[in-house]
């Protein structure tokens, strides 16, 4: 069965009938290995073309259907057709010139990457994938086709007929009418990454670089072609484009791409909505980088990133509903502002149905009744609500419970994604020995959603850098010598992070990074840290908690097992640690005391035997 995107289901309420006909008898009659795209715009063309067909072994077709029927058609030529309808006769596009221009636009996209075009033989410098066009008139027969002299002005071998695409069919005869389509067929199938080339150049919105931080296409480096491509996957891209109306939960593991997903929502609801969109996170450092990403794209007029305490207090400062005390603590000060937007809403100080849309990143550190709050923001007339959450990334202890029971429908509307893109094979089975005794898998709950286990999706690294020392200060000497080696071996300071537990772990790092003369940004709330500035060349310098929703190419962590005044049990220290070194995507230095990297009493985390660890 081919694969479409957006999914059927979501594509049907716009579709006219005979576009609906076609699309189920594409996913019945075509083989997996074919790719469909419906009424998806075509670079920045501005171009919708009805279909898009990818095939590896054929190449790429773009088809315009019409529903035409054969007394309405009054005439056609190369470039119009007349049509007879309730308000007399109409001049449109000749839909065979239509699809032809669609898919000359696309291959001029594609004529630019050089690893698309033939380097020698008679076809060098020509696309190494053929590409063609042709109409599907949905409701003309062959024979009403062929008495009409049709075939005058669109060529019969490229147009498909009302009864070559009828439920019966055979699969091999409907796939020969599409074959027939292509000039010639090429001798070797494309390689799973020229197909990701493909559709980098043809849907640049679904294009992500190497690192989060720059996830999101600058539009200064449009005509910037990298070195290695990279796209969303085909469950990420279908899922992103798939997403209707409603209530909907994405729940995946740590790296699947459910932030990157959040990011394609947020501009796409932005070109459909004439209502304020508003992006809840809980950290502090994820909802600075994506504010300033939603920025680039141009949709930060229209788009509201905040923290969820950050919104509460906004909100009783404009409604006038009354900030808490001062000289709280800061939990009760946070507590207190939640519990008094909830009571303005149920007074009517505050008003309900703010927004066109609401997204939820980080949904697993919410509380119930914060999700109960958000749900009651969104406006009817959209019901627009999308909530991301892995139980595994949750560093802040809950109760648990179902989402039905704070509003939010998830059941049946819940996607998931299993596999972590962002981690290498070696750092995942890493980060996993540490914590699996706080990772495992629990029976579905009320909503039908298990806690999930994460899977690599075979990416591979050296393995993570596991040393015991000392003192913590020959943990830093080791660590800033580290990233200078790593910078000179080709990555960016701003490539690189270093994730600390406690606050004066981080206070030494930054110190010994100032000595030794290395670039850093020191991310958080106190007085001598600063907002995340993801552009800036310089080391990221962040507490566990700040990491979360980030990643970085080279993470470094130092003073594992060294004592602190915020220390928790082992098993939620576990699970810190692990939000932390899922952060690195390629490579993972660890640092500690040797009682905790080299011995092993249940007390204590003890060293993969899989990983490199390097003795006193």
């Amino acid at each position: 069965m081919a694969t479409l995107i957006p999914a059927l289901n979501q594509c049907l309420p716009r579709m006219q009938a005979g576009e609906k006909r076609l699309a189920r008898r594409l996913e019945e009659k075509l083989e997996d290995d074919y790719l469909l795209w419906y009424d998806v715009p075509v670079g920045r063309t501005g171009h919708h073309p009805d279909f898009i067909v990818l095939h590896p072994r054929r190449g790429i077709l773009v088809l315009e259907v019409k529903d035409w029927k054969r007394d309405i058609l009054r005439g056609i030529d190369k470039a119009h057709a007349t049509l007879l309808t309730e308000s007399g006769l109409k001049e449109v596009a000749n839909p065979f010139e239509q699809s032809r221009v669609y898919a000359q636009d696309i291959a001029s996209l594609l004529q630019k990457d050089p690893v698309l075009r033939h380097a020698e033989g008679a076809r060098r410098g020509q696309l190494i994938l053929p590409w063609s066009h042709g109409v599907v008139l949905s409701n003309i027969t062959r024979a009403q086709f062929q008495d009409g002299g049709l075939g005058e002005v669109l060529p019969p071998n490229r147009v498909i007929c009302k009864d070559e695409m009828s439920e019966d069919v055979e699969p091999e005869e409907f796939q020969q009418r599409l074959w027939n389509m292509f000039p010639w067929v090429p001798a070797q199938p494309l390689s799973l990454p020229q197909l990701d080339r493909v559709r980098w150049h043809i849907f640049p919105e679904i294009r992500i670089s190497g690192a989060q931080l720059d996830m999101f296409e600058q539009p200064h480096l449009e005509n910037t072609l990298p070195d290695l491509i990279k796209v969303m996957d085909l469950q990420q891209e279908q899922l992103a484009r798939s997403l209707g109306e409603g209530h909907r939960v994405i729940h995946g593991v740590a790296g699947s791409g459910k932030t990157m997903i959040l990011g394609y929502r947020c501009v796409h609801l932005a070109k459909v909505l004439r209502r304020p969109i508003l992006v809840l996170c809980f950290n502090r450092s994820l909802a600075s980088w994506l504010a300033q990403h939603l920025e680039s794209r141009g949709v930060s007029g229209q788009v509201d990133v905040r923290r969820f305490h950050e919104w509460c207090r906004e909100q009783l400062v404009t409604y006038h509903a009354g900030l808490p005390p001062q000289g709280l603590s800061g939990d009760e000060y946070a507590e207190q502002l939640v519990q008094r937007v909830i009571a303005a809403v149920d007074k009517g100080l505050i008003p309900r149905a703010q927004y066109g849309a609401v997204l939820i990143d980080e949904g697993h550190d919410f509380e119930p009744e914060w999700l109960k709050l958000v749900a009651q923001m969104v406006t009817p007339e959209t019901n627009s609500l999308l909530l991301l959450y892995d139980d595994a990334q949750s560093i802040y202890r809950h109760q648990r419970f179902s989402f039905k029971s704070v509003g939010i429908q998830a059941r049946g509307r819940t996607t998931i994604l299993h596999l972590n893109y962002r981690n290498t094979a070696e750092i995942l089975q890493f980060a996993y020995k540490y914590a699996k005794h706080v990772l495992t898998p629990e029976d579905a709950d009320d909503d039908g959603v298990p806690l999930l286990l994460p899977r690599s999706a075979g990416r591979h690294g050296p393995p993570p850098q596991v040393l015991a020392l000392p003192t913590l200060t020959d943990e830093l000497d080791y660590i800033a010598g580290r990233l200078r080696q790593l910078h000179a071996e080709g990555l960016r300071w701003n490539e690189m992070a270093v994730l600390y537990r406690s606050y004066e772990v981080g206070d030494a790092v930054v110190r010994r990074l100032g000595r030794a003369s290395l670039p850093f940004q020191w991310v958080g709330k106190f007085a001598r840290q600063s907002p995340l500035a993801p552009r800036e060349d310089s080391i990221k310098v962040l507490t566990f908690h700040s990491s979360k929703g980030l990643e970085f190419p080279a993470i470094a962590i130092p003073g594992v097992g060294r004592p602190h005044k915020q220390a928790l049990d082992a098993k939620e220290e576990a699970r810190l640690l692990y939000v932390a070194m899922t952060r690195a995507m390629d490579r993972l230095v660890v640092t500690g005391t040797p009682e905790a990297l080299t011995e092993t009493p249940s007390r204590k985390l003890p060293a993969p035997k899989a990983c490199a660890t390097t003795p006193t």
